[in-house]
């Protein structure tokens, strides 16, 4: 098997067809149609912790205290910190929208929040590192998302349950915890991120757990928040629960993680669902020294072009290092991407499924009237795209516009429903597969 399709293959995994209403399902899909147009986007996962170059989740991985932890505060100053040029890698690698993580789960704030104390801009001149965010990225076209942790391993009231770094701690278990007080808090902070920054274009909560989703949040009463300042404004779905969910109970659309679907994320009724798959760039979402397992271009471009083809979305992350820095392997991926994007974007843009079955040597997205066939895996001979011999006004390579050899019969086969498109020539056998990750055929039909 191609190493490439084997590594994509690894990222797949089984769903079922979730057994959910959608009530409002046509407000649903309005509101969501810039988003599942652009199709991808940048996760920025960014805070104290890229200091300790260990992950996002080192606090908790290493059971530390708030003392041992205010080593990483104090070292945080990221003074390369440009987001200008962040939004500038973003927009060159094809993406249309970015998230950052302004608050993560151990409570550091990089907004400036006027509930804590507990946040950069006491620290780094009294610069507001997320205004910055969405002023550059605004500039560049891109559409702008936050990311906010709805747990909070630092706030007193915030109970020593789930993931918490000293979870099972006698001493800390006998703390009492007001939870309608962290709720005030919380609900506070989004407040101040919906309504002292402008048009929030995407808001991304993380995450529910064990007893403590839904109602436990006040989730209903949240959104409702949400929506009032912010109308436009679409939320993924983990108030409902982690990214294994598939309720659209609250928020607009799925989260699987580090895994594409198998199929399409449909609801009762066999009606699409919006979905995004995020997905890290190596093996961690934070930034992490050691961790030099990159994905290849190939692998981002397959991935995400499988995302498409069944209606979804790709959130790629980049986790810069604790001085601002985008990681020089992150950028050189996503230059190749981009290279790819500025010739092929038009396959993936406001593009979707195909009623065509899934190719072993690609896939297939559609948009009006022209399928695109992602020949993405090699093949000895012509590709045979069935079902479309009799609607067929042009075939052409999308990167250059040339027209491809084409017939209806090959070797004794000559089926009605048969379309082969001639990709090595036996005549002199000079045609060959022009992109190693992905060669997008577009048939334009009638």
């Amino acid at each position: 098997m191609n190493k490439i399709k084997l590594t994509v293959t690894l990222l797949l995994f089984s769903i079922v067809i979730f057994s959910q209403n959608i009530p409002n399902y046509n407000e649903l899909m309005t509101r969501t149609q810039w988003w599942r147009d652009a199709r991808f986007g940048m996760f920025i996962h960014f805070g104290a912790y890229s200091v300790a170059a260990r992950g996002e989740w080192v606090k908790s991985n290493e059971k530390m205290t708030t003392e041992q932890y205010q080593r990483y505060i104090d070292a945080f100053n990221p003074i390369d910190y440009d987001a200008k040029k962040w939004a500038k890698i973003a927009k060159q690698a094809g993406m249309k929208y970015a998230v950052l993580t302004v608050k993560h789960h151990d409570g550091y704030c990089l907004f400036d929040s006027k509930l804590t104390d507990y946040k950069l801009s006491n620290r780094f001149n009294g610069r507001d590192l997320v205004r910055e965010f969405l002023d550059a990225f605004r500039a560049e076209g891109l559409k702008v998302g936050l990311y906010y942790s709805i747990i909070d391993w630092h706030h007193k009231d915030y109970p020593n349950v789930g993931n918490h770094p000293q979870a099972g701690n006698p001493e800390r278990n006998k703390k009492t915890y007001n939870w309608d007080n962290y709720l005030k808090y919380m609900f506070g902070q989004i407040e101040e991120l919906v309504t002292n920054y402008g048009k929030i274009d995407l808001m991304w909560f993380d995450y529910s757990f064990d007893d403590y989703v839904g109602e436990k949040w006040k989730a209903t009463e949240l959104l409702k928040m949400c929506r009032k300042y912010q109308p436009d404004m679409i939320t993924d779905n983990r108030l409902n629960g982690s990214g294994d969910n598939y309720s659209l109970t609250y928020g607009d659309f799925v989260t699987p993680e580090q895994a594409i679907p198998e199929i399409s994320i449909k609801d009762n009724q066999g009606r699409l669902l919006p979905w995004e798959t995020c997905l890290t760039l190596n093996n961690h979402w934070g930034y992490v020294a050691s961790d030099q397992d990159w994905k290849p271009y190939e692998v981002i471009i397959q991935s995400l072009v499988d995302c498409v083809s069944k209606n979804g979305n790709l959130l790629l992350n980049v986790g810069p290092d604790g001085k601002g820095n985008i990681p020089k392997q992150s950028i050189e991926i996503l230059k190749q991407v981009g290279d790819w994007m500025q010739k092929n974007g038009e396959s993936i843009y406001g593009c979707g499924q195909s009623d065509l079955a899934k190719p072993e040597w690609g896939y297939f997205t559609k948009k009006g009237n022209s399928i695109y066939a992602h020949w993405c895996y090699p093949k000895i001979g012509p590709i045979n795209v069935k079902g479309v011999s009799q609607k067929v006004r042009t075939t052409t390579l999308l990167s250059n516009g040339a027209e491809l050899p084409v017939s209806r019969k090959w070797w004794g086969l000559t089926g009605e429903d048969n379309f082969f498109i001639n990709t090595s020539s036996p005549l002199n056998h000079t045609f060959l597969l022009p992109d190693k990750a992905d060669a997008v055929i577009k048939i334009e039909l009638k």
